[in-house]
């Protein structure tokens, strides 16, 4: 088995080497590796005191920055596993993931989080001195790693917990097929802690690359990212392939640069244009949560998109109903990568990891819900789900979830989600919903009931309401028979009133590439999505001092209800 603590080992021996070496730098600062060292061991320290250790959660919520890397690293040295909390999301949302995952105690810069009640709370800027750190802080390559939640089919996210081992496997695999070249790299950090990307990302700091947390300006402005790869001499940069699309083109042609693009699919059209392209130099990487980020990996080239030849720890199964192998089929994966399982779910847990009949007894295998076809030369294609779940930018949706909020309205009866494709190829999360009888309820109403508890990726950007949803011979929801929608029309013609109006307008009419924008115009109706949200949020800090979350555009999607809201904000009356 692996060495449980490689990778902390790795970084421990990094920092020894290279004390005056940049290790992260972010908006609040930057950390040479012996500052990142001393750091963590004072926060692993005070975990420790409280008696935590292997086995053991440690909820982390902090903003964008170098606590990103300090938090995640100390949970680690202490020998626990950590479970971001991102502070962008709707309490209810980590209220759940804080009491479904046992948190021992959480990590926050803010102080106390409303829904960390009875949780010991640590600063990550811990004072005094760094303890002594054990040598078999983790004595147990299947002790976890991390839980990262992911949506849940079932109305509920679920937890996927991850072991030490399986972490170890994925470094190593990813620098045998060389997606981690050998030399100091400096490693932009785009993906957010939630999402299982990251972990790929922030581990590198373990090999001695330097880490540039991108923040959300950084990551949704074309320009400021431009400037901060030139200013850091960024090498390596990971992205969605939707998101790729969006910001990709607008930037400096010709720069030096080793794109990894992950999450999603990669269309066709824009496979083929990295492939004839010199730079950058992109790669695909494949795989589920549940296999610890990445289980194939291939440079792009050639015409066709694949998903390539699996890493060197993962054992990659094509197979039929009946579990015989086949040329096309589900994907099941095998081998240290696979996860635990999901936190307190024992049932789901055993219907998707499953005996693996190819090894010896007592192995698993996870059932992807991935259909692929195998090539002659051993690489793999992507062919669809075999289930209803989608990618949203990168983000891993079951619609189920959105449905159970949408059904939870008392002026709802029924509701169906299903995804839609933009002019731009883009996809995104319509929702198609039944009043209840004698009950009236609009779509912006319905998108502010879902942004109160879901996150961004989650919450429809088009709402249609139907007098009844088709039906299938056998009574089940027809979603081929769903209205097709790429934008909601909107005809209105307001003129703006306020100066702020003619802000947000302005910003607007920018970030979704409108000549105009009318005070009454839905900000969903003209193609707007979370990613782009974050660019209006962004922005407005910048240019007008007024910080709003990106869930007060899903509150108020209008732009002069959004102008209302952020006027009350300027001045104090609400936050």
């Amino acid at each position: 088995m692996a060495d449980p603590q490689a990778l902390v080992r790795r970084f421990v021996q990094s920092a020894r080497s290279f004390p005056d070496r940049a290790a992260v730098h972010g908006a609040d600062g930057t950390l040479t590796f012996a500052e990142l060292g001393e750091r963590t061991a004072r926060l692993a320290g005070a975990l420790r005191a409280l008696g935590i250790g292997p086995g053991d959660r440690v909820g982390v919520s902090v903003p964008r920055g170098t606590d990103w890397v300090v938090a995640p690293l100390a949970v680690w040295r202490a020998g626990a596993a950590y479970v971001p909390l991102d502070p962008a999301y709707p309490d209810d949302r980590l209220a759940f993931v804080a009491a479904d995952a046992g948190l021992r105690a959480v990590i926050s810069d803010t102080g106390r989080p409303s829904w960390a009640d009875g949780l010991p709370v640590l600063s990550p800027h811990q004072p005094g001195r760094p303890d002594e750190e054990p040598e078999d802080a983790v004595g147990d390559s299947s002790a976890p790693a991390y839980v990262i939640y992911t949506s849940g089919s079932t109305g509920r996210p679920k937890g996927v917990e991850v072991a030490h081992a399986g972490v170890a496997a994925l470094v190593a695999g990813l620098e045998e097929r060389g997606v981690y070249p050998t030399g100091h790299r400096v490693v932009g950090w785009n993906a957010s802690l939630s999402f299982d990307a990251s972990v790929q990302q922030w581990v590198r700091v373990c090999r001695g690359d330097t880490l540039v947390v991108l923040t959300d300006e950084d990551r949704t402005d074309p320009g400021r990212l431009d400037a901060l790869l030139d200013e850091h001499a960024v090498t390596d940069l990971d992205s969605t392939p939707s998101h790729w699309q969006l910001i990709g083109p607008r930037l400096r042609p010709g720069r030096a640069l080793r794109l990894l693009l992950g999450g999603e699919p990669v269309p066709e059209q824009l496979w083929r244009s990295l492939a004839r392209s010199e730079s950058p130099e992109a790669w695909n990487l494949y795989g589920p949560t549940e296999c610890t980020v990445d289980a194939t990996a291939t440079r792009i080239t050639g015409d066709a998109p694949r998903l390539g030849d699996s890493l060197a720890h993962v054992r990659a199964h094509v197979l039929d109903g009946a579990l015989r192998p086949a040329t096309t089929g589900e994907l099941y994966l095998a081998g240290p990568a696979v996860a635990v399982g999901y936190v307190g779910r024992p049932g789901l847990t055993a219907e998707r990891f499953v005996a693996d009949p190819f090894a010896a007894d007592g192995t698993r295998m996870y059932r992807t819900g991935d259909e692929v076809r195998r090539r002659p030369d051993g690489a793999l294609e992507f062919l669809g789900r075999t289930d209803r779940q989608v990618k949203i930018r990168g983000f891993r949706v079951e619609p189920g979830e959105l449905e159970d909020r949408l059904r939870a309205h008392p002026h709802v009866t029924a509701a169906v989600a299903a995804p839609r494709s933009g002019p731009d190829g883009d996809t995104f999360l319509a929702a198609y919903y039944v009043e209840a009888p004698g009950g009236r309820v609009s779509g912006e109403e319905l998108r502010a009931h879902c942004a109160a508890t879901l996150p961004g990726h989650l919450v429809p950007s088009v709402l249609v309401r139907m007098d009844a949803l088709p039906l299938t011979p056998n009574g089940k929801v027809d979603t081929a028979a769903l209205p097709a929608v790429t934008s909601v029309p909107n005809t209105a013609a307001q003129p703006l009133r306020t100066e702020l109006e003619r802000l947000i307008a302005d910003v607007w009419a920018d970030v979704l590439g409108r000549e105009t924008v009318h005070a009454d115009e839905n900000f969903f109706a003209l193609g707007g999505h979370s990613l782009v949200a974050l660019r209006v949020v962004s922005r407005l800090k910048r240019e007008a001092g007024i910080v709003l979350r990106t869930k007060d555009v899903y509150r108020f999607p209008r732009l002069s209800d959004l102008a209302r809201h952020a006027e009350s904000v300027r001045a104090g009356a609400v936050s």
